[in-house]
């Protein structure tokens, strides 16, 4: 009997043992998007150049503008084709912040496989905004179609000293009007000189096109790096923060001990109006320290979801506990970045499927689709 007892022991310890090396099932609640897949053989799908130079404005000399790293991307759907505009550094500085962010301008058929220009797109120069965008440059942009076709970007102007978020538009997403920081006229000024960056402005489906919404009359969008914050506007160029009955920015929700953004939470791609409600993809960072989520790498940004009330959209409805998308390949987890990122910025709805553009590493620029006809589970848990 005592036999028996043992061996049936040593199979449930076993049987344990097993399941607990198995990668936990990641699943999503209805009002989710996902799972996304990253297609097999086609990662990444930008990578820096050194061979493409353009005369810079501000200098005077020709630049390899996109020599060092191209990533965090912003995406749009024009003429059916997926156009990306992508973050690239020149080689002008040593580390992260000190070399010059330009916008280049790729496209194409699949959204997959991309064409690009031999020149950026939309950059520092000797205009109205050089004291917000000069030396550090244009950096992680977000783009919306407004439903009269107008392209609306907003970007990072970093001047090395206050980031701040800064309004372009367009109708072909090569030339660009810049109409300077979102915040400028708010409260006469009160937030444009604060940091401010990572802009999602709402958006909807519309006969199989993805459009910027109104939700009561107004356009709305998601801010922030630390915390998301919100902003309205009658004309998607003048914006103007929530705040609170004492005058500061309202917290609609923060990072959370324990999590995976329990250092972060930084809004990503246009937010989308569902039947459920406003979902928001956002970038979350793991703390480095006893606060932060043991099953990720501390400092690794990994995606997660947030769902807002389509009603009322500074009430936060529901939360993912575990990130949709994590750092798995190596090129997600190598390169300027080592703690490993997948950084959402750009997501096109193209042939009624989701096509999701990330920045790997700081490096490169990735894609991950999601069918709603055929979902997938996202990435496994260890």
């Amino acid at each position: 009997m005592r036999i028996k007892l043992f061996a049936s022991a040593l199979l449930f310890a076993s049987v344990n043992i097993s399941l607990a090396q198995k990668p936990a099932a990641n699943r999503l609640p209805d009002w989710a998007f996902g799972g996304f897949v990253r297609p097999a053989n086609i990662n990444p799908v930008i990578t820096p150049r050194s061979d493409t130079k353009f005369t810079d404005p501000m200098s005077g000399k020709s630049v390899a503008w996109e020599a060092y790293y191209t990533f965090n991307p912003a995406a749009a759907v024009r003429n059916g084709k997926v156009v990306l505009l992508y973050r690239s550094e020149d080689k002008t500085g040593t580390v992260i912040g000190t070399r010059t962010s330009r916008l280049g301008y790729a496209e194409s058929n699949d959204g997959l496989h991309f064409t690009r220009n031999t020149k950026p797109v939309l950059y520092p120069g000797n205009d109205s905004q050089k004291a917000y965008e000069w030396p550090g440059g244009c950096e992680d942009p977000r783009i919306a179609r407004a439903p009269n076709g107008t392209y609306v970007v907003l970007y990072t102007q970093w001047n090395r000293k206050v980031p701040r978020l800064g309004v372009a538009t367009s109708r072909d997403l090569k030339t660009w009007v810049k109409h300077g920081p979102a915040f400028k006229k708010a409260y006469n000024g009160k937030f444009c000189n604060i940091p401010h960056k990572s802009a999602s402005i709402v958006t909807q489906v519309v006969n199989g096109k993805q459009v910027i919404a109104k939700i009561k009359g107004k356009y709305w969008m998601y801010w922030g790096e630390l915390h998301v914050y919100a902003a309205t506007s009658a004309n998607l160029v003048d914006w103007t923060p929530l705040t609170d009955a004492a005058g500061n920015l309202k917290e609609l929700a923060s990072p959370r001990k324990g999590y995976f953004d329990s250092e972060l939470t930084e809004c990503g791609p246009p937010a989308i109006l569902t039947p459920k409600g406003i979902v928001l993809l956002y970038n979350g960072k793991n703390r480095n320290d006893a606060d932060g989520d043991k099953r990720f790498t501390p400092n690794s940004y990994c995606a997660g979801q947030m769902l807002f009330d389509k009603n009322n959209p500074e009430k936060l409805i529901s939360r993912l506990d575990l990130p949709f998308m994590r750092p798995m390949a190596p090129f997600e987890k190598s390169g300027q970045y080592v703690n490993g990122t997948v950084f959402i910025e750009g997501m096109a709805y193209f042939k009624k499927k989701w096509y999701l553009y990330y920045g790997c590493a700081d490096s490169k620029v990735g894609v991950a689709v999601y069918d709603p006809n055929h979902p997938a589970l996202p990435d496994p848990i260890n």
